[in-house]
């Protein structure tokens, strides 16, 4: 065996053996391998970025014959995705991500040398490598920690979405580029303007679904989309009113335009594999887990939503209590809001005046879906308000309440002269007399 030989060898073997000798020395953590499996999904799509980055900058460059993907040896692709995915959280599973940083940086400077000649270092080699801590390894930790910690729950979420927009828009596409040779991506750029700037708005659009699913996943069921990592309630709401598996119907109709888009039709033939799968087994499999996880309220679900077509009109369960939406009455606009919603027929909404607030007085409009969550306010709770009336406008809502946009259009509602203003409650409230004096509950007006 050569030197250039050992090296690939040694470059995915030595990862990969390390982490299942670990593994299994290791007491198992509940939560030990999801936090795993979120590593390396991250690693992976987000160090192919880096070896395109590399490929225009040239921090380094590989001396290799057979197995390369994008210029760069399989074998060390999935070895250096173990070693920073999956290996940190095995070797060092409590310390804080700058020890980790430290002692993988450490590592890195120790072996990257001596990997000549499969590996030629540039003078400006140290800059990728930074580069490559800061979209690597620090995500992959930070995300895989908060994982096995459960924590940060939002800002797992925002990982989730970047991962798999990694895996299925770039990720994927380089695999079938690298297996199936063609024009790859310059059938993207070779559009004029404005046609790819369409086309990138519908992949955009279809992806809403999925985004819009990940979020409610979190807000309202206290969990994340991989199967290791669940809500721990069942969501029944958000686009989960009008279909059930609308992360999976996302993923199969974005992918497929993005074959469209990039003219490639192994690509486009991916969103209806997956459909497939996702129809079949994974369907299969997904549904008896419900059933143990909820019971009687799944069942209850699961026949009145369908999987892959949408409801029309939103299904409330009966079972659970309405969820509110508080309006002023007293503000001239406001109240042309309610009328509006009330002229739409929503459904599973019970509109209630800000000023009969049974606890405080409201700033702004508000939902509350009576299931113990945060109650939401402003430009959110109008978009939550849309998600009762029918899919259309569930799909409005749902781009509304997106990280950043919904954060945009109230403070351009807040400049317009439509902020925040002080809604006196009129509500009724009990108090107890003293036995002394009465004996009796009176109603006392506040």
């Amino acid at each position: 065996m050569n030197r250039a030989t050992a090296i690939r060898f040694l470059g995915l073997y030595g990862p990969v053996v390390t982490a299942f000798a670990l593994g299994l020395a290791r007491p198992r953590e509940r939560r030990a391998l999801p936090a795993l499996l979120v590593g390396i999904a991250w690693t992976l799509p987000w160090l192919l970025v880096l070896q395109v980055l590399n490929l225009h900058f040239g921090w380094w460059r590989f001396y290799a014959q057979g197995g390369l993907f994008r210029g760069m040896p399989v074998d060390l692709f999935l070895g250096w995705a173990v070693l920073w995915g999956i290996l940190p959280l095995l070797v060092l599973p409590g310390s804080p991500i700058w020890k980790v940083v430290v002692v993988f940086f450490g590592i890195d400077l120790l072996f990257m040398p001596v990997c000549w000649p499969v590996v030629e270092l540039s003078r400006t080699w140290l800059l990728g490598e930074l580069l490559a801590l800061l979209l690597v390894l620090i995500p992959a930790q930070t995300f895989a920690r908060w994982t096995l910690k459960d924590t940060h729950l939002a800002a797992r979420s925002v990982f989730h979405v970047l991962m798999a927009g990694g895996t299925f828009l770039f990720l994927l596409p380089e695999t079938i580029f690298a297996l199936r040779p063609g024009l790859g991506w310059s059938c993207l750029f070779s559009q004029t303007v404005w046609v790819r700037n369409v086309e990138l708005q519908c992949v955009a659009t279809l992806g809403i679904l999925g985004v819009s699913a990940v979020q409610e996943f979190a807000q309202r069921g206290g969990g994340t989309p991989i199967p290791y990592d669940p809500p721990q309630r069942l969501v029944v709401s958000g686009f989960y009113r009008y279909i059930s598996n609308p992360m999976q119907l996302s993923c199969a109709l974005v992918m497929t335009a993005w074959g469209l888009v990039l003219r490639n039709p192994w690509l486009t033939m991916a969103g209806p594999m997956s459909f497939f799968y996702s129809a079949g087994l994974a369907h299969w499999d997904e549904g008896e887990d419900m059933k143990v996880r909820f019971g009687e309220s799944w069942l209850r679900y699961s026949d009145h939503v369908r999987a892959w077509q949408p409801r029309w009109r939103p299904r409330h369960d009966s079972e659970r209590p309405l969820p509110r939406l508080y309006i002023a009455e007293t503000c001239g606009p406001c109240s042309e809001v309610r009328e509006w919603f009330e002229a739409q027929g929503a459904t599973g909404l019970e509109i209630v005046a800000a000023e009969d607030h049974p606890t405080q007085d409201l700033q702004r409009m508000t939902y509350d879906a009576m299931d113990g969550c945060t109650p939401e306010t402003g430009a959110r709770a109008f978009a939550r308000g849309l998600e009762h009336i029918h899919f259309g406008w569930a799909f409005a809502g749902a781009a509304m309440r997106l990280p950043g946009i919904s954060h945009l259009i109230q403070l351009v509602l807040d400049a317009s002269g439509m902020g925040p203003q002080r809604i006196p409650r009129r509500c009724s409230v009990k108090r107890k007399i003293d036995g002394k004096m009465s004996g009796k509950e009176v109603d006392l007006v506040s």
